[in-house]
C-alpha cells in the first residue's frame, strides 16, 4: 500500500500527478505518469498530449490511490527508478 512515508519506494507509472513548479512552461500541468527515466517523467495530460518533464527543478504533487496528495521535490527523485526503489532516504 502506498503511503506518504513510502511513496518514493514505489512505482510512479499510473499515478496522477500535478507539476506545481518548473522552470519550463509546463507549470501547473496535470495528468497521469506513463513513463519515468533517471532525469525525466513522461506525463499524459488531460488533453491526451504526452509531455516530458525534467525532475530537477520541478515540484510534483502525487495523488495516491487513497486520495491523499503528496508533494515531492523532483531533485530527490533524480535517480533511476529501479535504484530509487531500493535506496534509503534520510527524510523526505
Amino acid at each position: 500500500m502506498i503511503t506518504s512515508k513510502n511513496l518514493v519506494h514505489h512505482e510512479f507509472i499510473g499515478l496522477n500527478v500535478h507539476v506545481t513548479s518548473n522552470k519550463n512552461e509546463s507549470l501547473n500541468l496535470k495528468g497521469t505518469i506513463i513513463d519515468e527515466t533517471k532525469n525525466t517523467i513522461k506525463i499524459e495530460g488531460n488533453d491526451n498530449i504526452e509531455r516530458v518533464i525534467p525532475k530537477k527543478g520541478s515540484i510534483f504533487v502525487f495523488e495516491i490511490p487513497n486520495g491523499e496528495k503528496i508533494e515531492v521535490d523532483g531533485n530527490i527523485l533524480s535517480i533511476r527508478p529501479e535504484d530509487r526503489i531500493k535506496k534509503r532516504f534520510k527524510k523526505i
